[in-house]
């Protein structure tokens, strides 16, 4: 009976309009988010990172997807991805900055795959990576907005996306939720280059 009182007097406390009552509530949001919800999530989808929340515009499509393709083609073809095949891939129109993604961690990446993963061990990059698979053995991916696939020697982070290992892909995206992420990008932007910052172009 008495843990029923003080459950209903804490309940009572939490609908007060007080910044105290405010503190405690964002607290144990925060609380349920962290221990219970992003566990609860992670076993579900097989995967650490079950929500990644898209960083750059690597992924991003500037313009329609039939011009899209007409402008990106040739790499995709000397990998024997034809646009019949593309057209049927996961996200084929693209992903923007901010968008949140699901991350699935219990089936084998696919050609054609959004698949997400750690960076190399002697690159600089902190975050995970979410590109395109554009082949299988050995893993590779390319962003579809990038002019090229990732090497040591062609970005200053150092990153490689031409042989990822099976144990550095993380899952891969099969659900977004649009421009989201901004609640957290925002408070990053200011640290970026200037070319980094802002919605793609």
């Amino acid at each position: 009976m008495k843990i029923k009182q003080n459950f209903k007097k804490f309940w009572n406390f939490l609908k007060e309009d007080s910044w105290q009552s405010w503190l405690v509530s964002l607290i144990l949001v925060i609380i349920l988010i962290r221990f219970i919800f992003f566990p609860t999530l992670s076993l579900i989808t097989g995967s650490s990172l079950p929500l990644v929340v898209v960083e750059s515009c690597s992924m991003y499509h500037e313009s329609s997807y039939e011009q899209w393709w007409s402008n990106n083609q040739i790499l995709y073809l000397s990998h024997n991805i034809t646009k019949k095949q593309f057209d049927k891939f996961p996200f084929k129109n693209g992903l923007n900055k901010g968008d949140i993604v699901l991350v699935w961690g219990h089936s084998e990446v696919k050609k054609g795959d959004v698949i997400i993963f750690k960076p190399n061990e002697d690159s600089f990059a902190i975050n995970p990576i979410i590109h395109r698979a554009i082949s299988i053995n050995p893993i590779s991916t390319k962003g579809d907005h990038n002019s090229q696939q990732l090497t040591r020697d062609n970005n200053i982070q150092r990153l490689d996306e031409t042989n990822i290992p099976q144990e550095k892909v993380v899952g891969k995206a099969i659900f977004r939720v649009p421009l989201l992420g901004w609640v957290k990008l925002i408070f990053f932007e200011f640290f970026r280059t200037p070319e980094q910052r802002g919605f793609c172009r």
